[in-house]
């Protein structure tokens, strides 16, 4: 399920992420040319009004000043669209003189449109906050020419942008509810679309997982008519020809292992009955040593390989029966002691009084975990000059361990060391499958084999295995 939302994550941010940039920049683009349409509209209607006002004021602009006031205060007073817009005078110096919202309008406007009007004797305009209110506004500020070519005032429109801005924030709120609509609906709509891409993909991997686990020949059901399909076309065939050639493979190795016992029982028999003559002096005698030496160990290398093909064909079969494993085990550790200590290594049985009971077991693939399991220690562990075994009893297991002396195992390696033909940096001689036929032994007896590098250096291997069943 990690690898399918991966994808679907991948998916998110490739697809959904994508589209939802975009609706946001069009989102912003929408809103920015409402804004602008919106304050372009106001702005432009302020500016008439200042215009036409300016202008239809030109005729009292022949009065005296007192005069002129006058009838700014009563344009003002009868402004008809005061409830939205205020009108106000000014005078040359900045004092507010009339208003469209009374007397006691307020403090006098600051904003630098006023002054800009009166210096450049044209319509100015100013967006922003009012110093006084801190409120946002619209204003525009017409100069009011004297007969005499002087500016004797400013006449200002102004108005709240809070509306405006609310209309605004209205147009992005339904432009972004409607992209909210759209990716809504898409991850809605391509929910089909992607389970049909993901549960092929789910039903692959474990498919896939399995045959890399070595169940071969395993085929996946061919349901689709598109790339999927072409992908599981292609697995099944993969797996059909790895089968083929797994059992092409088994089947040389079982025939070569048969081959081989026969030449290597006469070489092993002939060696041990040229031994028993006297007649060899030293040299002679040494050499069919090591001939009969080699012989043996190339028949254990036959039936490793022969026990191998019969795990791969499902072959193996326990003869399971009541068996003292500690017995079991003793007799290994006496008859293998011996050997080792003609080779300079001391194999220490640690003996205790506890009473472990017998179990359900077939001792003879159980005898052959524990030869294999002591022959790697004394290959692996030699530089060490010591092995330690012993039996115990622990929660409803009888636990065997058997620890050597040598360098050990390098960690990256330890995850490995019990997969076929897998010999790892070890440069000791070995098939690379003991190991995998005992994991499977001690497997097929409900039990574990585990190994790890012991505290102090050197390898520790643990075969754990159920007291009753």
């Amino acid at each position: 399920m990690k690898k399918i939302g991966g994808l679907y994550r991948r998916w998110l941010l490739n697809t959904v992420a994508v589209v939802f940039t975009l609706g946001l920049v069009c989102v912003f683009a929408v809103t920015a040319v409402f804004a602008t349409y919106y304050y372009s509209n106001m702005q432009s209607d302020m500016f008439n009004r200042a215009e036409s006002t300016a202008e239809f004021f030109e005729d009292y602009l022949s009065l005296n000043y007192n005069d002129y006031y006058q009838s700014c205060i009563t344009y003002a007073q009868t402004f008809e669209d005061r409830n939205i817009i205020e009108l106000q005078f000014i005078n040359a110096s900045g004092r507010l003189v009339a208003s469209s919202y009374g007397p006691w309008a307020g403090q006098s406007p600051t904003t630098p449109e006023i002054a800009q009007a009166v210096s450049t004797r044209g319509v100015q305009p100013f967006v922003g906050a009012d110093p006084v209110t801190n409120e946002r506004i619209l204003a525009v500020s017409a100069p009011m020419i004297y007969s005499n070519g002087e500016v004797i005032g400013v006449l200002r429109f102004v108005t709240s942008t809070r509306q405006l801005d609310l209309q605004i924030s209205l147009v992005a709120l339904v432009a972004f509810s409607a992209l909210m609509v759209i990716l809504i609906v898409m991850l809605f709509s391509s929910k089909y679309y992607i389970r049909s891409i993901l549960v092929p993909i789910a039903e692959i991997t474990e498919k896939a997982k399995r045959i890399a686990g070595g169940t071969y020949g395993i085929q996946i059901e061919a349901k689709y008519d598109d790339e999927v399909g072409e992908l599981v076309d292609t697995i099944n065939e993969m797996s059909n020809q790895i089968n083929q050639n797994e059992k092409m493979q088994t089947e040389f190795i079982s025939s070569l292992s048969h081959e081989l016992r026969t030449p290597l029982t006469a070489i092993t028999g002939w060696s041990e009955t040229l031994l028993a003559s006297d007649q060899l002096d030293k040299e002679t005698r040494r050499g069919m040593r090591i001939i009969l030496r080699e012989a043996r160990r190339l028949t254990e290398m036959v039936v490793e390989l022969l026990d191998f093909t019969k795990l791969q064909d499902g072959r193996m079969t326990l003869n399971i029966e009541q068996a003292d494993l500690r017995a079991e085990f003793e007799d290994i550790v006496y008859m293998y002691g011996s050997r080792l200590a003609q080779d300079g290594v001391q194999l220490n049985y640690i003996d205790n009084d506890e009473d472990i009971p017998e179990i359900p077991c077939d001792p003879k693939r159980m005898r052959q975990v524990f030869l294999n399991i002591l022959d790697n220690a004394a290959k692996h562990g030699h530089d060490g000059k010591r092995i330690d075994a012993s039996v115990h009893e622990e929660e409803g297991y009888v636990v065997v361990r058997i620890r050597d002396y040598g360098p050990g195992i390098p960690e990256d390696e330890i995850p490995l060391v019990k997969k076929k033909f897998y010999k790892g940096s070890s440069k000791a001689r070995g098939s690379g499958i003991g190991l995998a036929v005992c994991d499977e032994i001690v497997a097929m007896h409900d039990g574990t084999l585990t190994l790890e590098n012991a505290s102090g250096g050197g390898t520790l291997v643990t075969v754990r295995l159920p007291a009753a069943q």
